[in-house]
């Protein structure tokens, strides 16, 4: 299933950049991830490592996340392993009045204990994409003002 969301931000590319290259702070803006917890000493960049607590409704998870992609003020990708599996990619693109697009792509396979690729329809169209588009909006927020939201509302 494949996923993708996006939202315009009211800053310059590089303030976007320099709130959404923070992975330890990803908790802050994004309602599914409780917990992030490095692998590596490395913190930014391909080869950093980390183990992400996700919930959403009463399934949890720990997935291990790689970054594969870094492009400072472009885009940053990750690989997913763990009970869920597959990519996600952040791309930033400059839009008119020093705005910045913030768009979201996933690509995740669901098992078949949580309904195979059936699973991933009924998630992907009723559950992830609201979760999602909330979380950019959420992230939004937080560099237009400055101050973490509510990662519930």
């Amino acid at each position: 299933m494949k996923i993708t969301v996006s939202v315009d931000v009211d800053a310059p590319v590089s303030t976007v950049w320099a709130a959404l290259e923070q992975i330890e702070r990803h908790v802050e803006w994004m309602a599914d991830a409780e917990e992030i917890s490095f692998r590596t000493e490395r913190r930014r960049g391909v080869g950093t490592e980390f183990a992400c607590l996700t919930r959403v409704g009463p399934l949890s998870t720990v997935d291990v996340m790689t970054v594969t992609q870094w492009e400072p003020q472009r885009a940053m990708a990750v690989r997913h392993r763990g009970l869920v599996s597959g990519f996600g990619r952040f791309e930033l693109e400059p839009v008119d009045g020093g705005r910045t697009r913030f768009t979201w792509s996933e690509t995740v396979h669901l098992p078949p204990r949580l309904g195979g690729r059936l699973g991933e329809i009924v998630a992907g169209r009723w559950v992830l994409r609201r979760v999602w588009r909330g979380n950019l909006e959420r992230f939004r927020r937080l560099v237009e003002t400055g101050r973490p939201p509510d990662a519930g509302g």
